[in-house]
């Protein structure tokens, strides 16, 4: 059995690499090739050429590279197309390798699958339809993914969110993490998240300082711990030096920077944290906390106006809930997120209506059943079949 695969991002790659140890599993000598980063790299692929060169996002970052990019798509196709694979095999980044698989399928007749659903059900719904002038099978990420793939006529299977694989921190760590800071047992820790990105740690770092700081005027014993990503840490930095309570800036290159993050996680008792999938790393997590986010006035005119939803925050979408706060938009501003954040210190109930929140979202999501990359795997050999 041979399999192309195509990944973009550093998600993706993770994707990737979880869905080929499971294909590797089911299937003895299946071969793979395409693009991938190291984790796919080590599960066996060998890269058609870096995968860093198709992580940009926004106009301005993929304008100057179009050419190259419209290059590596053509590439990737004839390559496919060569190899007459039992399937391609995309996963996320959309933009890149939809466009290969529509030159795979008007050149071919090979099998076409593409993991993570675009989130019809919270904007722009016509993607779906889109997608399935291209793609024959669909590997959902959410439960509630299905019928919206399906109604267009693709084959969709839920395999499960990687969140729920994820390697968690024991009692032990934690605890050793709190005494590495100097954090006593029963000082409210606090986790902050400004986002991952430079524009968005700008908007959000100020707004989250000041929102922290009446909070930590009522506890002055709290702390705050802010994981920073990579892209962003001197950002970071810079914008949380004036924080109060002199903040501990975790750097994700500093050796067991992963292990660190993971007892951070753990230790936590409430966060704070741009919207985003992080919202599900600390509902396994068990953390309650306030989604927060902001952009700029033209975005927020754009997206308020296609938003199918009235909440962002997955925790509140998988869980059917609303038990977690949320301040977007023209209401990210640092009193309320500041009274919401003392809620959840000072109230018991808050903070069990988002543990039961996070223990029915990991349910949901495949906590109890088989790793999602063994799933996929399993889906991908299904419809083969």
């Amino acid at each position: 059995m041979r399999i192309f695969l195509i990944a973009g991002e550093p998600s993706g790659d993770a994707l990737g690499a979880a869905l080929m140890a499971g294909l590797k599993t089911l299937a003895p000598g299946v071969e793979f090739h395409g693009v991938g980063g190291p984790l796919m790299q080590a599960e066996g692929l060998t890269s058609l050429f870096p995968m860093d060169e198709l992580s940009v996002m926004g106009i301005a970052e993929v304008l100057p590279r179009y050419r190259a990019l419209m290059r590596r798509i053509t590439q990737c196709a004839d390559e496919v197309v060569r190899l007459s694979p039992d399937a391609l095999v995309t996963i996320d980044s959309p933009d890149f390798c939809l466009r290969v698989a529509r030159r795979v399928k008007a050149a071919s007749r090979i099998r076409t699958v593409h993991y993570v659903a675009p989130t019809v059900w919270a904007w722009r719904p016509k993607r779906a339809a889109k997608m399935a002038q291209v793609i024959d099978q669909v590997l959902a990420l959410f439960p509630f993914e299905p019928p919206y793939m399906e109604a267009e006529g693709m084959r969709c299977d839920f395999v499960g969110h990687p969140v729920v694989a994820q390697p968690r921190a024991t009692a032990a760590e934690s605890a050793a993490f709190r005494a590495a800071h100097a954090i006593a047992p029963e000082a409210p820790l606090i986790l902050a998240l400004p986002g991952s990105r430079r524009g968005e740690v700008a908007r959000l770092a100020p707004i989250f300082g000041a929102a922290l700081g009446p909070v930590q005027a009522r506890h002055p014993e709290a702390r705050v711990i802010v994981p920073a990503a990579a892209p962003v840490v001197a950002e970071i930095r810079r914008l949380t030096a004036a924080w109060p309570g002199t903040p501990v800036v975790l750097d994700p290159a500093a050796p067991g920077a992963a292990q660190e993050k993971r007892a951070a996680f753990a230790a936590a008792d409430l966060a704070l944290a741009a919207s985003g999938t992080v919202s599900l790393e600390l509902a396994a997590n068990g953390v309650p906390m306030v989604i927060a986010y902001d952009m700029t006035w033209l975005s927020r005119q754009i997206i308020g106006r296609m938003l199918r939803l009235d909440t962002v925050t997955l925790v509140n979408i998988v869980s059917e809930t609303r038990a977690v706060p949320e301040f977007l938009g023209a209401a990210c501003k640092p009193g309320p997120i500041a009274e919401a954040l003392a809620r959840l210190i000072d109230d018991p109930a808050a903070r069990a209506a988002q543990r039961h929140a996070a223990r029915v979202t990991m349910t949901r999501l495949g906590l109890d059943g088989p790793p999602p990359g063994l799933r996929a795997a399993r889906a991908v050999l299904d419809g083969l079949a």
